[in-house]
């Protein structure tokens, strides 16, 4: 089993119930398997920031199945919550990013790992952190330190306990 780290974000309708769903469609099958939640956060959108404020979360996952069936899974919880794309880093009913996966470094067309956001993302970070203090990737860069190098930072806010997402 990999340790795998999925990062969960919504800015349309009913923010809250898009990542709740989101989190009982993993939990639905066997693998992967979610072992943790993290907090819930509210979070100025970055890109294009000319739309809702986003809840952001993070999910801790042990799964036996391959990346790229990672990626695959992920992306059917996306169309079965009526995820649409409208422009890149534009609103969403949901997101699903596979963070990290193992110590995995991949790099193709269709899905890099580590995501090549993350170390710029405190929205990610801070929930990331927040299950695993102690995270590192795959070079050996600790997340932490990331976050903390991380200027300028977007707002973050705590919106609630991971209870939420149950």
């Amino acid at each position: 089993m990999v340790r795998a780290y999925i990062a969960l974000g919504s800015n349309v309708g009913d923010r809250l119930a898009f990542l709740r769903r989101a989190v009982a469609r993993l939990r639905k099958t066997s693998d992967p398997q979610v072992t943790r939640l993290s907090s819930v956060y509210d979070t100025e959108p970055i890109g294009v920031t000319d739309q809702s404020w986003f809840l952001n979360a993070v999910v801790e996952i042990h799964a036996s199945l391959n990346a790229p069936c990672l990626l695959a899974h992920t992306q059917a919880i996306e169309r079965g919550l009526a995820r649409v794309t409208t422009r890149h880093w534009g609103p969403r009913t949901i997101d699903l990013d596979i963070l990290l996966f193992g110590d995995l470094t991949l790099n193709t067309p269709f899905l890099t790992i580590p995501h090549p956001e993350l170390h710029r993302r405190a929205f990610v970070m801070m929930p990331l952190l927040e299950i695993n203090p102690e995270i590192m990737l795959p070079d050996g860069t600790a997340v932490s330190a990331c976050l903390k190098a991380l200027t300028p930072r977007q707002e973050v806010r705590l919106f609630g306990p991971p209870e939420l997402l149950e």
